[in-house]
C-alpha cells in the first residue's frame, strides 16, 4: 500500500494503463484469430478483408504503444505470408 499520496495516484493509473492495455492486446488476438479461420475456410475474399483488419489492428496497437513496431512489422510479414502462399 503506497504511503504516498502521488504513489497512490500512480497505482490508479497504472491499473487503468494495465486494464486498457489487456482490452487492446485481447481485440488485436481475436481479429487474428478471426483471420486466422477465414484462412482455414478457405475463403479468399473474406480472408482478405480479415487481414486488412488485422493489419489495422496491428498497427492500431503500435500507435498505442501496446506492440513493439518491430514485432508489429513482424506479426504483419507473417500473416501476409501465410495469406500470398495461399492464394498462390
Amino acid at each position: 500500500m503506497p504511503n504516498i499520496k502521488s504513489a497512490a495516484k500512480r497505482v490508479d493509473i497504472i491499473r487503468k494503463r494495465t486494464l486498457r492495455n489487456a482490452r487492446i492486446k485481447s481485440a488485436l488476438k481475436t481479429t487474428i484469430r478471426k483471420f486466422e479461420e477465414a484462412m482455414s475456410a478457405a475463403n479468399q475474399e473474406e480472408a482478405g478483408l480479415k487481414l486488412r483488419n488485422a493489419v489495422r489492428a496491428i498497427d492500431k496497437a503500435v500507435t498505442k504503444g501496446i506492440l513493439h513496431k518491430n514485432a508489429a512489422s513482424r506479426k504483419k510479414s507473417r500473416l501476409t505470408k501465410r495469406f500470398n502462399n495461399v492464394a498462390g
